[in-house]
């Protein structure tokens, strides 16, 4: 059986919804939804490339704290709240991941917690035990 690890980030929302930033389940490492909240305020309002680039950070960040590597990163996925936002949002996923080159998807969604966040990102990971 593989053990589990769970990774918080101290986030605002971890304790009031229960979530970890980042779950290990042995090689294979996930992350919550990483928006661009940085010390408990939103940063980047009305700018979707530098919010979902924060969020990338956000993200590969979290996973590096459970050690695992950008490069290790194969799977993303985006939640932008308009379609306008889709190539600004697309342009901070090739500035980050260009040379990792994750599968993607990139969703169109309703809203989110904050009415002010445009883009949300989720990674997976695969890094060795």
């Amino acid at each position: 059986m593989t053990d589990i690890q769970r990774f918080g980030s101290g986030g605002p929302y971890e304790d009031m919804i229960g979530y970890s930033r980042v779950v290990r389940a042995g090689s294979l490492l996930t992350t919550a939804g990483c928006t661009s909240v940085v010390d408990g305020e939103l940063v980047h309002e009305d700018d979707p490339y530098r919010q979902a680039m924060t969020a990338f950070q956000i993200g590969i960040e979290a996973l590096a704290g459970a050690g695992c590597s950008r490069d290790r990163i194969v799977q993303t996925r985006m939640y932008i709240t308009h379609r306008a936002h889709a190539d600004e949002v697309g342009r901070a996923h090739h500035d980050t991941f260009v040379d990792v080159r994750p599968t993607t998807a990139m969703i169109i969604v309703a809203g989110f917690l904050d009415v002010r966040m445009l883009v949300e990102v989720e990674l997976l990971a695969w890094a060795s035990d």
